[in-house]
């Protein structure tokens, strides 16, 4: 790596807009990230934050330090602006779902790989809103259907339902738990009257009473009838340890 590795950009996402406090000693002199040129940005940034950014220093990769819906905000930017050809490395404030769904790293390990760490595409999905996901899909109390698929997950009531993307496509698992989603298919049965179940696949599909959806720890603003997640055409990405492919 050089001195200055001025295509690298490290992005601080904050509720005060300021350079937050990492989670990390990599910022120290010599250190990891302490080469990068940062960006102090508000949480959760959007258009006129990020855009500039990109467009006057055209990094061929991003480093965002921050929580899961930071990084769903920055890479949703960079699909808004066709620049999904930026590779993105993750510095959580602590063990997240989205470190649990793409096997990431924290502290001093995080800096480490997001430096020298190898992208590698990943899915990106999207959902019927215009958004993403990146770590953590879930609806409460929620009573209607959902389908992962062709495959049946939940007929009837589920006090969770939970949505993970991960490298082998959306993972989603209805029950009473909440535990995060594995990727095994257990189908409620067609003629069944009520169940749940838990599947893998391209797209996710709900329909329910208005329930409230939860996006990476983001509440939409008010019930909604009905969710679709889907894997997009394009991959994003992702600079993390070695996957098992998708």
């Amino acid at each position: 790596m050089s001195p200055i590795d001025s295509d690298v950009v490290l992005l601080t996402c904050s509720d005060q807009g300021q350079a937050r406090r990492l989670p990390v000693h990599g910022s120290r002199p010599g250190g990891p990230l302490a080469a990068l040129e940062s960006v102090a940005l508000p949480a959760r940034p959007g258009r006129t934050d990020l855009d500039p950014v990109l467009a006057e220093r055209a990094p061929r990769r991003v480093v965002v330090a921050g929580t899961d819906a930071d990084l769903a905000a920055v890479l949703l930017r960079l699909l808004r602006t066709e620049r999904l050809d930026v590779e993105v490395a993750y510095l959580p404030d602590a063990r997240s779902p989205v470190t649990v769904a793409w096997g990431l790293p924290t502290g001093d390990a995080a800096a480490r790989l997001a430096v020298a760490g190898s992208a590698e595409p990943v899915p990106l999905v999207r959902d019927d809103t215009g958004g993403v996901l990146v770590g953590r899909g879930e609806i409460h109390d929620v009573r209607g259907e959902c389908y992962c698929d062709e495959t049946l997950v939940l007929r009837g009531r589920a006090r969770r339902l939970v949505v993970a993307p991960g490298p082998r496509g959306i993972a989603v698992r209805a029950g009473w738990s909440g535990r995060t989603p594995d990727g095994r298919v257990r189908a409620v049965p067609a003629r069944a009257p009520r169940g749940t179940g838990s599947a893998l696949g391209r797209a996710v599909q709900v329909g329910c009473e208005p329930a409230i959806v939860v996006a990476d720890g983001v509440p939409h603003p008010r019930p909604v009838p009905r969710r679709t997640w889907y894997r997009h055409t394009s991959d994003w990405l992702l600079v993390r340890p070695g996957g098992d492919g998708r």
